[in-house]
């Protein structure tokens, strides 16, 4: 009777443990998944802010007299 009281409790950590790393796995993804996303939305507003800057330049360079 011993036995099976070692056997389920070795069960139980085993499922356990595997419960945790699947949290940490879990919790892994979200933060790569918000830090690509982040990257994503710099990277869209550096972009954006040059195409604006261009524009502008060859506004300026459109609207000079000869």
């Amino acid at each position: 009777m011993a036995n099976n009281s070692k056997e389920a409790r070795d069960r139980a950590e085993a499922s356990f443990k595997k419960q945790e790393q699947r949290a940490r796995e879990g919790a892994k993804a979200m933060a790569d998944y918000e830090a690509e996303g982040r990257a994503m939305r710099e990277k869209t507003a550096r972009l954006k802010s040059l195409r604006m800057a261009k524009q502008a330049a060859e506004k300026d360079v459109e609207e000079e007299p000869k």
